[in-house]
């Protein structure tokens, strides 16, 4: 169907949600086998006739398959509203474009909160615990049930970041191009440490129930406040925060003497917690940050992080940011230096900006070009035609 764009053109749009693993179940890296199981997904503009113009769209933690159209939930515009679309970096009119909910979601793909048909009942804790690992292999089934068998390109920030390393080391010849936004190849000890205080934040909350919550009726919602709270800070950077707020007081004119939001920070954190409850799933965060920390793609291939890529034919783009305290600089360079020791295709590009880990959200017009640029030369090189 076509719906309109926004903030632009019309162009082709189609939400579904497939049902996958009834034939051949996914097995999962903790030895569970899945199946059947759903992954939401959109897509945007058509598949070529030869099906080689097809870019897959790999989401953050706490993001969906809504990239270009308004999310059903809280009605705000995509949340990559500005890189999609007719002339846009990722161009509706010469791409395919391909976003799905994560395994372990909550908007369409199966995860903890769905039904377990061995119950009758939520899952909640009893759903297996999943991997980036997992998450991927689920994508590529997808994509089998799309009749896509390579994909020009994939893309990510962040989580998404990982699904594409994923993606490039466990389907080489099924990933033209690669592009990693503010990702590593493992998650630090501090973003485990948050992960962690945000994790216990939930469990916490009385309303958990032990994760049984759906049951009941209810939900942890000041946990989940809590824990995309202390999250959000880490996207931020402190030049940004104090750009946008300072010690600036919020609707008073001297300080409260008390517990309420006094400042403007504190008030945005609040608005960005009480929000996030509304669409998300407190067991999926759980299992997503779980996925997060225990990823580690040297350790996967014998502590050597270029055996991940040998012999790979993948062309990379690998994007960091300079005010990027969550995934810095120097682990985006830690992958080129694999990259490069495998002679694989790579280039490299560190974006001065103050906006933090959050940048490939945001208006960046150096990132924009970058992500246009590569593209560009990447599709030249395939030989796809405007």
């Amino acid at each position: 169907m076509d719906r309109e764009s926004p903030r632009g053109p019309a162009f082709p749009v189609a939400d579904a949600v497939a049902s996958l693993g009834r034939e051949r179940k996914l097995r999962l890296d903790c030895g569970v086998e899945l199946g059947p199981y759903a992954v939401g997904y959109q897509t945007y503009g058509r598949l070529a006739p030869d099906r080689n113009n097809a870019i897959l769209i790999c989401h953050a933690l706490t993001g969906d398959q809504y990239v270009a159209t308004d999310h059903p939930i809280t009605g705000k515009p995509g949340w990559w509203i500005d890189m999609i679309g007719p002339g846009r970096p990722l161009d509706t009119d010469r791409y395919f474009v391909i976003c799905a909910n994560v395994l372990g979601g909550c908007m369409g793909s199966t995860g903890p909160k769905d039904i377990d048909p061995a119950t009758g009942k939520p899952w909640g804790l009893s759903f297996p615990v999943i991997t980036i690992g997992d998450m991927v292999r689920a994508q590529a089934m997808l994509l089998d049930h799309l009749g896509i068998d390579q994909l020009f390109c994939v893309i990510g920030g962040s989580m998404g970041g990982m699904q594409v390393l994923q993606w490039a080391s466990a389907y080489p010849a099924r990933v033209f191009a690669a592009i990693c936004i503010a990702a590593s190849a493992r998650h630090s000890a501090q973003n485990i440490a948050f992960n962690e205080v945000g994790r216990q934040a939930i469990m916490a909350d009385p309303e958990w129930r032990g994760g049984d919550y759906h049951s009941h009726g209810v939900k942890p919602a000041a946990g989940l406040a809590v824990a995309r709270m202390a999250a959000h800070i880490t996207y931020l950077s402190e030049a940004a925060l104090h750009r946008k707020f300072g010690r600036n007081l919020q609707d008073r004119d001297q300080l409260s003497f008390g517990f309420e939001a006094d400042f403007q920070v504190e008030s945005y954190l609040r608005h960005q917690g009480s929000s996030f409850v509304e669409r998300f799933d407190a067991n999926s965060y759980l299992y997503i940050t779980r996925a997060m920390d225990y990823f580690d793609l040297a350790a996967e291939h014998g502590g050597v992080l270029a055996n991940a890529f040998k012999d790979t034919r993948t062309r990379y783009c690998i994007v960091s940011f300079t005010s990027d305290w969550l995934f810095p600089t120097r682990e985006s360079k830690e992958l080129v230096r694999a990259l490069n020791g495998v002679a694989a295709n790579v280039s490299f590009v560190e974006i001065e900006t103050d906006k933090g880990h959050d940048a490939f959200l945001l208006d960046e017009p150096q990132f924009e070009a970058t992500i246009r640029g590569f593209l560009a030369g990447a599709a030249e090189h395939r030989g796809l035609g405007r």
